[in-house]
């Protein structure tokens, strides 16, 4: 997060250096960043199809929240239902107060109970740290910097002051702030997804501490590792890919090539650190 907030001063340094007023800076900010922190969860629920249910509708689901979140101590989350066979789950909400934490019909056929609290008690952690709202500050300015290089030439005339934009200097400025633009969007992607990458750990590791059983966790992401697989690769391209950060397995049949461009750990370093927890809470590490 210090690296990050490092990246983005630059990027605000240079905003203004380029004749951008830093009034002017803060107010879009702000206005943009708000939207995106009230309204990012009711999007991501509506891409997803997720309907929010009741007990009635889903008693083993609730019951398994309510469990956690008295481990938790927090406010108990909405929960809601995304009908897709990929199985997975993901929370959402900028506050435990405001959370929801959504499963998908094909985790819920696949997983056992077990399995499936482990799964639930990996996003009530989530809400817990309150994962989101993190992510939501860590990567707004990254989405400027990548909204500057994208559509740069809007801006044209917002850098240098009116006419002297249009001589040498002013190009030059404009021209300077996409790159610099162009490399915090590069850096701050790193950096988030190494964040997400720390995030989905300690995750892992709280959902261990909550049900007390690594193990069920452990088998839950083999299974979904294995369900993954058998998800055609075109029902896998069309899932939300802004929201892979937040589930609880990559959407994609294969994991990334290079670590470093992932939102997940590799499962395989998963399992063993959970390996390594089971040990510990058994008493024989």
């Amino acid at each position: 997060m210090f690296l990050l907030g490092l990246v983005y001063a630059v990027l605000i340094a240079v905003l203004i250096a380029a004749g951008a007023g830093a009034v002017t800076i803060a107010i879009i900010a702000a206005g943009l960043f708000a939207l995106q922190l009230f309204t990012s969860d009711k999007i991501a629920l509506y891409s997803m199809g997720a309907q929010e249910v009741t007990p009635q509708q889903a008693p083993q689901l609730h019951a398994m929240i309510d469990r956690l979140c008295v481990q938790a101590n927090i406010p108990k989350p909405r929960v809601a239902i995304a009908q897709t066979p990929m199985p997975n789950a993901f929370a959402v909400g900028r506050s435990p107060k405001t959370a929801t934490v959504c499963a998908t019909t094909g985790i819920l056929n696949l997983l056992e109970p077990a399995e499936l609290e482990a799964v639930l008690g990996h996003e009530i952690t989530h809400v817990l740290n309150r994962d989101v709202v993190v992510m939501t500050i860590a990567s707004f300015f990254a989405s400027i910097a990548a909204f500057i290089t994208q559509f740069g030439f809007f801006f044209g005339g917002g850098f240098g002051g009116g006419r002297n934009n249009q001589n040498q200097g002013g190009g030059n400025a404009f021209i300077f702030v996409i790159l610099i633009s162009a490399a915090v969007y590069v850096i701050s992607f790193l950096l988030l997804q190494a964040l997400s990458r720390y995030r989905e750990f300690a995750a892992d590791r709280g959902s261990a501490i909550l049900t007390g059983r690594p193990s069920a966790l452990i088998t839950a992401l083999q299974k979904i590792d294995g369900g993954m697989a058998r998800i055609p690769q075109r029902d896998l391209r069309q899932a939300n890919t802004q929201l892979a950060a937040f589930y609880i397995f990559p959407p994609k049949a294969k994991q990334a090539a290079a670590t470093l461009f992932s939102t997940h750990p590799p499962l395989e370093a998963r399992i063993a650190r959970l390996q390594r927890l089971e040990a510990q809470l058994q008493g024989t590490a």
